[in-house]
């Protein structure tokens, strides 16, 4: 038997959840539908989401059809969780994407697209709430070719839209109609279906038609568009068989060496933390050790498997499918199992949280048990970002939006009791090097109190390309250990530059490096004051990287998202000032009958408030997408964010702290 692992995604209430439900009843899995209104689908299990009727982690259900077992992955629809749906990504073989039929194509579905097509995933569109009143399903399929990918083809048409009859109505194989538009798509990615076409159309039959569909399909060259409802069923049976026909099944050999990425972690009921993990190549027996995150390794002692809506228990899990890994007590989301696999998982898809916010404990005495659950938290979204500042005894997060902040509190109230309050939501910069900069401490020269030379260059590197670390010395002139001190300790360090913002896309090379080997007295006594440790290069980098960022300067930048606003047309005059008190920089005005569409830019700290503002300006009537698109150079006084560490750029406190000490030591 084949398997495929199938994601479920979409904008928030775009009845993904609900389809997920269908899904499973049109397979004969669950024996009643369960309602997202009601608190009672298979996938939404935490309490919270039963409450707020909406997806906040992902999911995994599994049905059999034709011989195929499919992983569904139900991920949540609301951009202040798309950290889950980033961690789904890299272990699916085909996505669903849905779309509302009322609403069309949303903020969400278009970030959500784009990274579908960048990634290579073969996707299929649902246009779903057809029966729904104001439904307009050919609309939105001119709007998915406009405004997702020109290369759509609609499978069929939907039969009385936006009454509770709408139904799919699937295109006959003779129809000539819907073999020109197939012909058309088609015949652009293939030259030997053009040629054949060309030469005599009579061998371009529906049957080798749908035979290129589907090879086109698996190579993401093109999506077919399903409309129905999840609702009615209208439309499921047609999908579930485009599902299974269209979309590659996984592959992989058991034989081969391990291969696998871990996509979700969460904790069973005696805070055992379980792994969800994907497997690439190689099996996974229960006893075995497995190797990941570097040179991390433990034995499984527990295996599941999903298999009709359930995790099973098995003895071992095979290339192909998706598994619950019990026994990985360190594993962390984004880890390799073995081998790294040739997929993009554990690269950042989306943009990462441009908020923050100190999360402060309604009882002092609960500060360390809010550190733990806080943790918890973090293993199962590691872009909460958890960060402690021990000076100001404060704890942050990072956060995508309010919604976000919200989950967090009820989480935090109902599962480890710990009643919590925020401070105010700050935006997160970034320092970007504005030149080159260069330092260096010589080993048992004044002031280096430390046993080890240290040099480091900094210089900027292209936008998105992240922190690179060169050597420029010799490889082998100093050990491996202490080579490893050095980069992790320039990586850690750049978390907070000159103002304190993590400073991003730069290369930083290592120009010198010295230490004093292993000294002993007799008896083979260790002597540690005359010999180099790690712990004199983690101490002494910070010192070096911060002279050769502060020689090199640096300039704070914000985040700034992309709007696109629908109002009435009579209210753009009311608008416009609004927006620029805001700070939001309008880039194109396009009038559309009764309504002006606006695009532009707008610092992601003022996001929230213009959507609060909004109804008000626009007597309701007025829709606001927004997503993250870059940063920007902060225009005036460059804000800063306080240190949750020795500061190194402060020597003397610095050296009092990590050291104990402000001299060096004598020379030898």
């Amino acid at each position: 038997m084949t398997t495929l692992n199938l994601g479920i995604l979409a904008h928030v209430d775009a009845g993904k959840t609900s389809l997920t439900e269908r899904l499973l009843h049109t397979a004969g899995v669950i024996d009643e539908l369960g309602s997202v209104d009601d608190g009672s689908t298979r996938t939404d299990t935490m309490a919270l989401e039963r409450q707020r009727g909406i997806t906040i982690r992902s999911a995994v259900v599994s049905f059999t059809v034709a011989g195929v077992t499919v992983n569904l992955i139900d991920t949540p629809g609301h951009p202040d969780f798309i950290a889950e749906v980033e961690r789904v990504l890299g272990v699916l073989d085909g996505a669903v994407l849905v779309v509302s039929a009322v609403e069309g194509v949303q903020a969400q579905t278009r970030v959500l697209a784009r990274t579908l097509r960048r990634l290579g995933i073969p996707t299929l569109f649902f246009v779903n709430k057809v029966d729904r009143a104001g439904a307009d399903p050919d609309r939105v399929v001119r709007q998915i070719a406009d405004r997702l990918s020109p290369d759509v083809v609609a499978l069929g048409r939907v039969d009385a839209a936006g009454t509770p009859a709408a139904r799919w109505l699937p295109a006959a194989p003779d129809d000539p109609d819907h073999t020109a538009r197939l012909v058309d798509l088609l015949t652009a990615h293939d030259d030997a279906l053009l040629a054949a076409y060309v030469q005599d159309e009579r061998t371009v039959t529906a049957a080798r038609l749908r035979a290129a569909l589907a090879a086109q399909t698996a190579r993401a060259r093109v999506h077919p568009v399903h409309a129905g409802s999840a609702i009615t069923g209208a439309g499921v049976d047609e999908l579930v068989a485009g599902i299974v026909a269209l979309l590659p099944a996984a592959d992989g050999d058991d034989r081969a060496p391990l291969s696998g990425t871990v996509f979700k972690v969460e904790r069973g009921p005696a805070g055992e933390k379980i792994a969800y993990a994907r497997i690439f190549a190689g099996t996974v027996r229960v006893r075995d050790r497995i190797r990941y995150r570097g040179d991390h390794e433990a034995k499984v002692t527990g295996i599941a498997v999903f298999d009709d809506g359930d995790a099973v228990p098995r003895d071992a899990v095979g290339a192909g499918r998706i598994a619950r890994l019990h026994g990985l007590t360190e594993v962390r989301v984004g880890d390799h199992l073995g081998t790294p696999p040739d997929r993009p998982a554990g690269r950042h898809h989306f943009s990462p949280p441009t908020l923050e916010t100190v999360v402060v404990p309604a009882r002092a005495a609960d500060r360390a048990a809010l550190h733990t659950a806080l943790t918890q938290l973090a293993e199962q979204d590691p872009l909460i970002n958890l960060r402690q500042d021990d000076l100001r005894r404060e704890i942050a997060v990072s956060l995508y939006g309010e919604v976000q902040k919200e989950v967090i509190q009820a989480t935090l109230a109902d599962e480890y009791a710990l009643p919590v309050t925020f401070w105010e939501t700050s935006t997160v910069c970034v320092e970007r090097l504005t030149g080159v900069g260069a330092a260096v401490e010589w080993i048992g020269k004044d002031p280096n109190p430390f046993l080890g030379t240290v040099g480091l260059r900094v210089e900027p590197a292209p936008v998105d390309s992240g922190v690179e670390f060169r050597l420029g010395i010799e490889l082998g002139s100093m050990p491996l250990a202490f080579l490893k001190a050095i980069e992790e300790t320039v990586r850690e360090t750049l978390r907070q530059g000159l103002r304190g913002w993590e400073v991003v896309d730069c290369v930083v090379t290592l120009t010198h490096g010295g230490y004093w080997a292993r000294q002993s007295h007799a008896h083979g006594v260790f002597d540690k004051s005359m010999s180099s440790t790690a712990g004199d290069f983690r101490n002494l980098t910070p010192l070096v990287l911060m002279a050769a960022l502060s020689r090199a300067g640096t300039r704070v930048h914000e985040p700034v998202h992309r709007f696109h606003l629908d109002l009435p047309a009579d209210l753009l005059g009311t608008v416009l000032p609004v927006l620029a008190t805001l700070d939001a920089v309008p880039r194109t005005a396009t009038l559309r009958g009764a309504s002006y569409l606006l695009d532009g830019e707008v610092p992601a700290g003022r996001v929230h408030a213009l959507e609060q503002r909004l109804p008000a300006l626009t007597r309701g009537e007025g829709t606001l997408e927004s997503e993250f698109d870059h940063y920007r150079p902060v225009r005036g006084p460059a804000p800063s964010r306080p240190r949750w560490d020795h500061d190194p750029l402060h020597r003397k406190e610095y050296l009092l702290a990590v050291a104990r000490r402000v001299t060096a030591r004598p020379e030898r």
